[in-house]
């Protein structure tokens, strides 16, 4: 159980720095489609923070994506290793997307949109937008990830288990 805590924080991480890299350094208001539907109607185009800052953005981006996929590529392999059975598989991954969602759901969505400014310092022209104050505003969204992801768990499960040569 310590590996599945380990990787879900791991996916975590990557999840936060994906959000920094598009936020804070690609800055493409097409990469705002999560927020707020007022907050992406007024976030304007900006130019690069620094020489350099899209390109090290897309790069973190990449390595964010290779890290999540990453997660559950690792863990289903050392599932293999371990001789988990389907549900233990399923156990793992459902672990991580829960513990990732409930992240998702405190931290990104109440603490870092309606309760700091993270996205008014990259965004100043979004400050004061009613969508900082709408905690539960994608809440449809994230009740179909919820009811979603324990298939998602037994899709990831029995692939690792085929592909381990396990079925």
């Amino acid at each position: 159980m310590l590996l599945t805590i380990l990787l879900a924080l791991a996916f975590i991480l990557a999840v936060c720095v994906l959000l920094y890299a598009a936020v804070g350094l690609i800055q493409n208001n097409k990469l705002f489609t999560t927020a707020p539907k007022d907050i992406q109607a007024a976030a304007a185009e900006h130019p690069e923070r620094f020489r350099g800052a899209h390109a090290l953005g897309w790069k973190l981006s990449v390595l964010s994506l290779l890290t999540m996929v990453g997660v559950f590529v690792y863990g289903g392999y050392d599932g293999v290793r371990q001789g988990f059975s389907f549900w233990q598989h399923w156990l793992r991954f459902a672990v991580i997307l829960y513990l990732w969602k409930a992240f998702d759901i405190v931290c990104l969505d109440w603490l870092l949109l309606t309760k700091s400014h993270f996205f008014q310092h990259f965004y100043p022209e979004t400050e004061g937008c009613e969508g900082y104050r709408q905690f539960g505003f994608n809440r449809k969204g994230q009740l179909i990830r919820l009811a979603v992801f324990p298939f998602a768990a037994a899709l990831l499960a029995l692939l690792s288990m085929w592909i381990g040569g396990q079925i």
